[in-house]
């Protein structure tokens, strides 16, 4: 049985933080461990974590450099053969989840799986604002301004060693930079399995106010220059692709 590590990064959020703990406790793979990548919260956030948190916990907390140097951080410490991560705001939509993610990786030709998302209430997890679905990948899509959902991606080891982590020179965007290396660059081989894999509450960081839509536009322009995938017109249809979640 592969093991599966989930990475958490965090800071100051004590009033979600439990049902991500709980939603991962809740997975029915066997061989799960979680990594709580804490950036040194003073909220309350870690006595939170002490109560809550099982045996297959790892808690580290230390101030850090932001959310992405957070991942990095909490994927150093990872030992499992499949790398994912749960944000604090976040929670698995179904206990099978990760048994998905474990059977779609049987194969040994395949480097990553992703599926679809749903974002939902901030007080209500089970009203869906917006739906996700992400589709099949081909690499046509990329220049249409595709990627996958990225609370969803789970990637072996192996590609984090060999195309690295997530560029903390990207503030916002470091995700959407990391899928297009990895997928450029590296050619990785992705599956998707056409189920929600995640809910995650809507009023990210990337939409807190007009500064970081604009700080997250230009970084998104960045990364699409950077891996070569296009242009304005690649940046205009990554955001007109989000209409279709609303409908």
């Amino acid at each position: 049985m592969q093991k599966i590590s989930v990475v958490t990064a965090v800071f100051n959020r004590h009033g979600t933080v439990a049902e991500a703990i709980d939603s991962v406790a809740a997975q029915d793979h066997r061989d799960v461990e979680h990594v709580i990548q804490d950036g040194g919260s003073t909220d309350g956030t870690l006595e939170v974590i002490a109560r809550v948190a099982g045996p297959k916990v790892r808690l580290h907390s230390e101030p850090d450099g932001g959310i992405y140097d957070g991942i990095n951080r909490g994927i150093a410490h990872t030992t499992g053969d499949i790398i994912g991560l749960m944000h604090s705001d976040d929670l698995f939509a179904d206990t099978r989840v990760l048994s998905w993610v474990a059977e779609a990786m049987a194969d040994p030709d395949v480097e990553g799986v992703y599926g679809d998302l749903d974002y939902v209430a901030a007080t209500d997890t089970m009203r869906v604002i917006r739906r996700w679905r992400a589709g099949e990948y081909t690499p046509a899509k990329l220049r249409r301004g595709w990627m996958p959902p990225h609370p969803t991606l789970y990637l072996r080891r192996e590609v984090f060693d060999r195309l690295g982590l997530y560029n903390t020179d990207f503030r916002i965007a470091a995700d959407y930079d990391a899928i297009l290396r990895y997928l450029v660059k590296g050619r990785i081989r992705l599956t998707y399995v056409p189920r929600v894999l995640v809910k995650m509450r809507v009023g990210g960081e990337s939409n807190r106010s007009l500064a970081k839509i604009v700080q997250k536009s230009r970084e998104d322009y960045r990364a699409i220059r950077a891996n070569g995938v296009g242009g304005l017109g690649t940046f205009a249809l990554k955001n007109l692709s989000k209409i279709q979640q609303f409908l």
